[in-house]
């Protein structure tokens, strides 16, 4: 079955009879809506927090390494290494938002880029979509242009080092796992 929008499923679709703004914040935009199941039933508090599109990217060189951020994540207290990662513009393509975020985060650019994957991290509360790209064949272009509240030292990292790294859940961040796993089924399946 393809998660898709399709027409045919507009009757298990929720009606919103009403909609407040509980905070507008550069980074936290959240409403409750007052929303009508298709079986009459009313929900008078269902949460949703608004995210403009992100991105992520595997960002490979010419050499095979794996260009990684490492970063403190407060949200879990922990410094994690993940894939480059941001948020996509007012107006942005995500195709140049992943490659703007790849250039300020680590210096990288370049190379042949694709878009391997569409998710999103919880259709139930969330409004918005993470675009994931593999760009191969990055070379440094550049230093880091990174924001004030940016820590971020770069990682070139092996294949194998990924692959455990996602074997061991080192990569806690599912918006990245998620495509790292795709990546390597894909190569191993040759796909």
């Amino acid at each position: 079955m393809k998660y898709t929008d399709n027409p045919a499923d507009d009757a298990m679709k929720w009606r919103v009879i009403d909609t407040e703004y509980l905070s507008r914040r550069p980074w936290l935009t959240v409403r409750r809506d007052t929303v009508e199941l298709p079986n009459g039933t009313v929900h008078p508090e269902y949460y949703v927090i608004e995210y403009p599109k992100w991105i992520n990217v595997i960002a490979i060189t010419s050499e095979g390494k794996y260009v990684m951020v490492k970063q403190y994540r407060h949200g879990l207290g922990v410094v994690a290494t993940e894939l480059c990662a941001g948020v996509v513009e007012e107006n942005e393509d995500p195709l140049d938002g992943a490659r703007r975020e790849l250039l300020e985060e680590t210096g990288f650019g370049g190379g042949e880029w694709e878009l391997s994957m569409v998710i999103s991290a919880n259709p139930g509360s969330q409004n918005n979509l993470t675009y994931c790209y593999t760009a191969r064949n990055v070379v440094p272009v550049d230093s880091q242009h990174l924001d004030n509240t940016e820590d971020i030292t770069v990682c070139l990292l092996s294949e194998d080092e990924v692959r455990e790294m996602l074997v061991t859940d080192d990569i806690r961040q599912s918006l990245m796992a998620a495509p790292l796993w795709k990546h390597f089924a894909m190569m191993k399946s040759g796909i």
